[in-house]
């Protein structure tokens, strides 16, 4: 595997994510989702930082979200509804580097990834939970197996500090990458520094020889 993508999601706080800067992660994600503890206002902007952006949308309407996307600069958008593979077509076309997110409880779930050929960058496997995301549970990570397809996937859900040795096992082809949110939080949107920089440097450490 290369180097696994670390995307640290929910992102608010200015401070915070100046606290974040110094943390070996790819990722920041900004939740401009209304109903979401985490939400951003698109009004009152997010806070300037030199790591990669990553926008989080459901089923928002195309021009809002790239007039969002422009605005702030984003580098990826995080679609977590019923968006249809033409929509995520349009905002790669647009140049921007797309994860749609699938919530997964049966193979039924992952095989709805099908649909979606050559549409995104990256998939992400969330806990299907009443809502979008945010269970604070893991679904069942045998079901992975199931997974076929050619595009690499962000694992997520559920994912704590005590996750690592779980992760670093993980054997699949296209495993790109974590994404990592409540719960490493002290509150919504205030991430807990200690604990992801702990976490982090545990992933990216490489394995002991005769250790997979």
């Amino acid at each position: 595997m290369t180097r696994m993508l670390i995307k640290v999601c929910g992102m608010r706080d200015p401070e915070n994510l100046r606290r974040l800067e110094a943390l070996d992660v790819d990722l920041a994600g900004f939740i401009f989702y209304p109903k979401s503890p985490r939400y951003v206002s698109p009004e009152g902007g997010i806070p300037e930082t030199g790591k990669k952006k990553a926008g989080v949308f459901v089923d928002e309407q195309p021009e809002t979200l790239l007039g969002i996307a422009a605005r702030y600069r984003l580098d990826y958008v995080q679609l977590h509804g019923n968006e249809s593979p033409r929509t995520c077509e349009a905002l790669r076309t647009a140049g921007y580097s797309v994860i749609k997110v699938f919530p997964v409880a049966t193979e039924a779930d992952l095989r709805r990834t099908a649909d979606y050929p050559s549409c995104a960058d990256y998939f992400l496997f969330d806990t299907k939970c009443v809502g979008y995301g945010g269970s604070g549970r893991r679904f069942d990570w045998s079901l992975l197996d199931e997974y076929r397809g050619n595009t690499p996937f962000l694992l997520g859900g559920g994912l704590t500090p005590d996750c690592a040795d779980d992760i670093k096992r993980l054997n699949h082809p296209m495993f790109s990458g974590i994404d990592l949110n409540s719960g490493f939080e002290t509150s919504p949107a205030m991430k807990d520094i200690v604990k992801l920089n702990g976490f982090v440097r545990e992933i990216r450490r490489p394995a002991a020889p005769g250790k997979k």
